[in-house]
């Protein structure tokens, strides 16, 4: 019972590592996709992209918690919310380790996205009685919608250049 109150009281820094990781690296992965058309390069500069963000938000998390000083620890809630980062990030990039074709990958990270998020949302959804399709449709939306745009920045670039 400790460890689940513990979890739901750091929810929040899990929910900005994984949702800021599915926005940013879907996105950017969408947009390495079309610029550079070659899966192990996409998926080795997704991985440098990745770890840099996840090292990053940690930090950032570590001293927005240490400055607000509201009862959370500030190396805990580091430590979940760059976990959740990475994870993410390891898991949205794999495709592109296992697959030849980038528009497959994309398609598999996608998918991956989605589950990660449908997989998230129903778990807050049941432990704080929220509604799961609500909240399942508005994260979804923000990261496929960043993805979209990601995309057609890699295709104008990739046409620019």
């Amino acid at each position: 019972m400790i460890f689940r109150r513990r979890k739901l009281k750091y929810t929040g820094s899990i929910v900005l590592g994984l949702n800021d990781a599915l926005v940013e690296l879907t996105g950017a992965l969408a947009g390495y996709t079309l610029a550079l058309q070659n899966t192990r390069l996409i998926a080795v500069v997704g991985l440098i992209t990745g770890i840099a963000a996840a090292m990053s938000m940690a930090a950032s998390q570590y001293l927005a918690v240490k400055t607000e000083n509201h009862g959370h620890k500030p190396g805990r809630s580091a430590l979940y919310t760059g976990t959740a980062y990475l994870v993410t990030v390891l898991l949205l990039i794999a495709p592109f380790f296992i697959f030849t074709n980038h528009f497959l990958c994309l398609g598999f990270t996608v998918a991956i996205a989605l589950l990660i998020i449908a997989g998230f949302n129903y778990y807050i959804a049941r432990a704080n009685k929220l509604s799961f399709f609500a909240r399942f449709l508005e994260m979804a939306g923000i990261s496929l919608g960043v993805a979209l745009v990601s995309f057609v920045i890699g295709y104008l670039i990739r046409n620019g250049f």
